[in-house]
């Protein structure tokens, strides 16, 4: 079974991994690492990206599920390898000696050797009025995640940057009425005009003053004029923007995405970042990818060997350490025995400590065969000496 965190006197926790972001993303690097048997601790602080939306698309086997759906399958399926997905914030973040210290919303703390920060990001949205209260439901911004269910209707594309053409574009192959709505855009080029015109896309100049509903349901924009272009579906560009949970305190910053189409985190593409001992994944590296495509993008076991080491909890009733090569010896039937009465004299001597605040020392000879290989194995034990 999974290795479970320790608890010291009710109150400290400690793991191998936290995840924070409870969203596809942090799930999906809890199950793995829920898999390989590490500790493992989800903070969930109930803020999905896509809670607004009705139903997940274009992800396999799982076409149309509401994405608080989802999540709850994804945390059933995490817990069955014993990780532990907790309804909280984190607030704060500092190093310890045993890797990371968190601050929790309810004060508590709890304690890590490696993070992964699956946080998302927000989307901005622009400021009309009636705008987001829409987001998710008749204004959309995905012709992939969302297109379907516009498909033939009145599409006013609110344009917010050099995208809009782009968007009018894709839209147009779902239906024959498009309108793009400059807002507070340029005029387009004799060229984007020009394609526009070609395939029937209306373009119209003009600031949008709010989003028209009648009987819940989008009817138009109306413009400052007092113009209102009619309208049964509204895409509008976001922009995603890195959740900052977290990333001042352990020393992350973002970057900007071209054309200010928001920002993100930087990772490799097994999720390192440029912070020993903090990966990140998802969104929050990749603002624009899908469901499925935000689940795939979490540390991976062979780009990223550090994070898939379990350390073992101190405590009185902890037998002593196997490493991999003990286990290997005692499968060989070769020189188990020793091994295992090295170890329990080295916990009788006092190398191994039990209680709050201690550590305990590995009696194999296994980690320093790994560390001539330049495999660095966490020491045994989590709390600061």
């Amino acid at each position: 079974m999974a290795r479970s965190g320790c608890t010291v006197d009710g109150m400290t926790q400690n793991f191998d991994v936290v995840v924070v972001g409870g969203g596809a993303a942090g799930l999906s690097a809890a199950l793995m690492l829920g898999r390989s048997r590490r500790s493992v601790l989800v903070l969930d602080a109930g803020e999905p990206r896509n809670a607004p939306a009705a139903g997940v698309h274009g992800l396999l086997g799982h076409e149309g599920t509401p994405p608080g759906e989802l999540l709850r399958k994804g945390r059933a399926e995490v817990e069955q390898y014993g990780a532990v997905v907790r309804p909280a914030r984190a607030r704060a973040a500092v190093r310890d000696d045993a890797g990371f210290a968190l601050t929790l919303d309810d004060a508590t703390t709890v304690h890590a050797r490696r993070i992964v920060l699956a946080t998302g990001v927000v989307d901005q949205l622009p400021a009309v009025d009636g705008l987001a209260g829409r987001w998710g439901r008749d204004v959309l911004h995905c012709p992939y995640c969302h297109g379907w269910e516009v498909r033939d209707k009145k599409i006013v594309v609110l344009a917010t940057g050099p995208m809009a053409v782009h968007q009018g574009l894709l839209f147009h192959q779902l239906s024959d009425d498009v309108t793009i709505v400059l807002h507070q855009q340029p005029p387009l080029g004799d060229e984007q005009a020009e394609e526009m015109a070609a395939i029937g896309v209306r373009v119209v100049e003009g600031e949008v003053a709010r989003v028209v509903v009648e009987d819940d349901a989008v009817t138009g924009l109306a413009l400052a004029s007092g113009e209102v272009v009619a309208a049964e579906a509204i895409v509008v560009g976001s922009r995603p923007v890195a959740r900052p949970d977290l990333l001042a305190d352990l020393g992350l910053q973002t970057h900007d995405l071209p054309n200010d189409m928001g920002t993100a985190v930087a990772a490799d593409a097994m999720g390192v970042t440029a912070v020993p001992g903090v990966w990140a994944a998802g969104n929050l590296t990749d603002p624009y990818a899908q469901v499925g495509a935000s689940a795939a993008r979490t540390p991976e076991p062979p780009g990223s060997p550090d994070i898939w080491v379990s350390s073992r909890c101190a405590t009185a009733s902890a037998s002593p350490s196997r490493t991999g090569a003990t286990r290997s010896r005692r499968a060989r039937g070769n020189g188990s025995r020793s091994t295992s009465r090295r170890s329990a004299a080295a916990a009788r001597s006092g190398t191994s400590r039990t209680g709050s605040g201690s550590r305990r020392s590995c009696a194999s000879t296994g980690c320093d065969l790994l560390r001539e290989r330049g495999i660095t194995l966490p020491r045994c034990g989590r709390l600061p000496a």
